[in-house]
């Protein structure tokens, strides 16, 4: 059993690494073809095929989905919450800034999780579990500001990360508060729900856009991205994230957000040729050992809850085991 529960904590690391893969691909995928596909219409066509794969994986696993009447708002609201109003803010976002704000303010993720799961849940902030987050979110900044080209922040470019940082805080916020119906109901289910209602209601206010579209003249690129986006960013990505949130917690998961901009420095190295400043090799190392402390605090716990419940000497502090076990 304990090494059917290692062999399963490392598939989550393995899984939320391979989403860290996807997302970071996934922001040059859009952008690249923003100009060919209008963002209201590209988010409306990639949520068909997101909705379409994770009903397949809930059919294939033969899971069924009951909603209690007492759940369908509240669902209905995480639904519009993660899709129509972080989706539109991210991809709207996105094609009024630059890929490099965006990577910054993107980083920022845990940050905004960590804080409204200390304030608004039993995910409570502990010293080293800042510390990480902490050392994650410096890493990406140092990643950035060692660049080639320097951030620009200026009027040009307000509006887009405006509205990314809202993404930031809306998906922090959506983080935490999947946290409590995860417990009734499994990621397949959860995903299946609130996509859907992404699915449809983004379909809903990108048809207008889609009926102006030459689609035609659309390339094979272009169509690819659609797929690539929905299929593998949304549909595969969100059954991993809330399956993780479920198995590890709410800031543990979110502070994998942090490799996106570090995978995409060594896809530059590998496929672009491009060369690495002394920076972002100290930010890609500060990011890497963030998610290190925050998942050696985790084994940190697990190990310890034996040592407490078996020691016969241990009554004489009984109040530490439910602070240790507060995950």
């Amino acid at each position: 059993m304990k090494n059917l529960a290692l062999s399963r904590s490392s598939l989550i690391e393995v899984a939320l690494l391979s989403i860290t893969l996807i997302w970071a691909l996934n922001f040059s995928v859009i952008k690249g073809n923003l100009d060919e596909i209008d963002p209201l219409s590209f988010n409306g066509l990639r949520f068909l095929f997101a909705a379409a794969v994770i009903w397949g994986a809930l059919l294939w696993k033969g899971q069924s989905i009951s909603v209690p009447r007492r759940d369908w708002l509240p669902l209905i609201g995480m639904g519009l919450l993660a899709n129509l109003v972080y989706q539109g803010l991210f991809i709207i976002g996105i094609d009024y800034t630059y890929a490099a704000n965006v990577a910054v303010i993107m980083g920022t993720i845990p940050i905004w999780v960590a804080l409204i799961a200390h304030l608004f849940s039993d995910e409570k902030l502990d010293l080293l579990k800042s510390i990480g987050v902490a050392l994650a979110f410096g890493g990406v900044v140092f990643i950035m500001l060692g660049g080639s080209k320097e951030l620009d922040f200026g009027s040009d470019t307000f509006i887009g990360d405006l509205l990314t940082i809202a993404a930031t805080v809306v998906w922090g916020t959506y983080t935490v508060l999947s946290r409590n119906f995860l417990k009734r109901y499994t990621a397949l289910q959860f995903s299946a729900i609130t996509t859907t209602i992404g699915a449809i209601t983004l379909f809903l206010v990108g048809l207008p856009s889609m009926t102006t579209i030459a689609w035609s003249n659309v390339s094979l690129g272009a169509y690819g991205a659609v797929i690539y986006s929905g299929l593998l960013s949304i549909g595969v990505a969100y059954i991993i994230w809330n399956y993780a949130i479920q198995e590890v917690g709410a800031v543990h998961t979110a502070t994998y957000q942090n490799l996106v901009p570090v995978l995409g420095l060594i896809f530059g190295v590998i496929l672009l040729g491009e060369e690495l400043a002394f920076q972002q090799y100290l930010g890609s190392a500060l990011v890497i050992g963030g998610i290190v402390l925050a998942r050696w605090k985790k084994s940190k716990r697990r190990n310890i809850k034996p040592q407490i419940t078996n020691d016969r000497k241990a009554p004489s502090k009984p109040q530490r085991e439910p602070e240790l076990l507060e995950e």
